[in-house]
């Protein structure tokens, strides 16, 4: 079906145009461009694109829109920037719900005059809470309250036939449903569109202190060992490492003002006696990297993960072959970056080769289309469980509808 006729089909379901050159998702053109503000509007949309035979790539502020593999075809792209409500905040049960569409950052200034947060912090800039559960996006304090998924109570989602669907409810004790919204995040939208979401809130710390230092390579396991088995309950440790032998650390505590005064004291003195220098960071440029994505734009990204015990292997291999490596030392769960050149497919298959070594594995998150080409994004031989994901993938979108070709195995 030409754009013009399938626009004519869709466009009383929703506010809709027709796709441009900036609208193509990894050099796949999108026909139609959807604008939905709401869970109705979008299931409206799916059950015309449904019934077509189309099919439909969803994304919030685009901040990972070429995340994966590139699709197979994009009919229509959805974006869901217009779904921007806290739908509901229930701040005595600690509760909050979202639409898709609201930014992590907007959302946590709304929770912000109650004293409460979503722990999930943003290391791409501008994400969206459909965005990150899509992608299972999460940030440096994942070490204290576990990643996006551990905090979802509730999903409302549209099925690939526009299908509405719910999972989980609006209690912590509730488990109706509640392994489907887990099976959703990180599916990079091949099962169902994310509309809203009811997570599980803290409340924030009266204090929050950074503290860094620099460990030379040959330093790295004795004091890692010794941060990873501190009793001082670090809320995230981090390291970021380039081409050289210096790997920076950041730890972060909070708590009451005493509280973390006494442990970034305590945390000091650890680290002096293993002759390291600790600086504590309150409004730094040396804090810039915190929290955000490694590399620059045209760079090949990717996520690496591997048991704690090989992280002291994995960051000098990484540093060897000129790739920045930054992530969570706590739970073994990293990004990095490096140039696309000639070389980068070969590097991403000796790093995945370690990395499952190592008890983990090795994503490309996001790369030039060349190197997509010629890389297999997900390692897809290493995957296990594959033909489960192809039959809970043709359970709930045997048309293949939503995001084809983007996941694991193609699907």
């Amino acid at each position: 079906m030409s754009p013009t006729a399938l626009l004519a089909e869709l466009e009383t379901a929703c506010p809709m145009r027709a796709g441009t050159n900036k609208d193509a998702v990894d050099d796949v053109p999108a026909a139609v461009v959807a604008r939905p503000g709401t869970t109705e509007q979008t299931s409206e949309l799916l059950r015309r694109v449904h019934r077509l035979g189309g099919s439909a790539v969803a994304t919030g502020h685009r901040s990972k829109l070429t995340w994966g593999r590139p699709p197979a075809r994009v009919d229509v792209l959805i974006e869901t920037g217009d779904m921007n409500r806290l739908v509901e905040h229930q701040p005595g049960d600690l509760i909050a719900t979202a639409e898709a569409g609201l930014s992590l950052t907007e959302l946590n200034q709304r929770l912000h005059d109650s004293g409460q947060e979503l722990v999930i912090d943003d290391p791409v800039g501008d994400a969206t809470i459909g965005g990150m559960l899509a992608t299972g996006l999460c940030g440096a304090r994942r070490l204290w309250v576990g990643a996006p998924r551990d905090l979802l109570l509730g999903l409302t989602f549209v099925r690939a036939d526009g299908t509405i669907a719910h999972s989980g409810g609006k209690v912590v004790k509730n488990v109706a449903g509640y392994d489907l919204g887990k099976l959703l995040t990180g599916s990079y939208g091949t099962l169902g569109l994310i509309t809203q979401a009811t997570f599980r809130l803290h409340p924030v710390p009266a204090a929050s202190q950074w503290t860094t230092t620099t460990i030379p390579g040959s330093a790295l396991p004795q004091t890692l060992s010794m941060l990873l088995h501190t009793q001082l309950a670090p809320r995230a440790i981090e390291l970021d490492a380039d081409q050289t032998d210096q790997i920076r650390c950041a730890v972060l505590f909070g708590g009451t003002h005493q509280g973390v005064a006494a442990r970034v004291c305590a945390l000091t003195t650890m680290l002096s006696d293993q002759g390291l220098d600790a600086v504590a960071l309150i409004d730094s440029a040396d804090s810039s990297w915190l929290n955000r994505l490694p590399g620059e734009p045209g760079d090949v990204l990717f996520k690496l993960t591997t048991r704690l015990s090989g992280i002291p292997d994995l960051i000098p291999e990484c540093t060897r072959r000129r790739v920045r490596i930054r992530g969570s030392a706590g739970v073994g769960v990293f990004t990095a970056a490096m140039s696309a050149d000639a070389d980068a497919p070969g590097t991403v298959a000796t790093l995945r080769r370690l990395c499952t070594e190592l008890g983990g594995s090795l994503v490309v998150l996001d790369a030039p289309a060349q190197v997509k080409n010629d890389t297999d994004v997900w390692g897809d031989d290493a995957v296990p469980g594959l033909e489960v994901m192809r039959r809970v993938k043709n359970e709930f979108d045997p048309a293949g509808v939503l995001s084809p070709g983007r996941f694991v195995g193609g699907i």
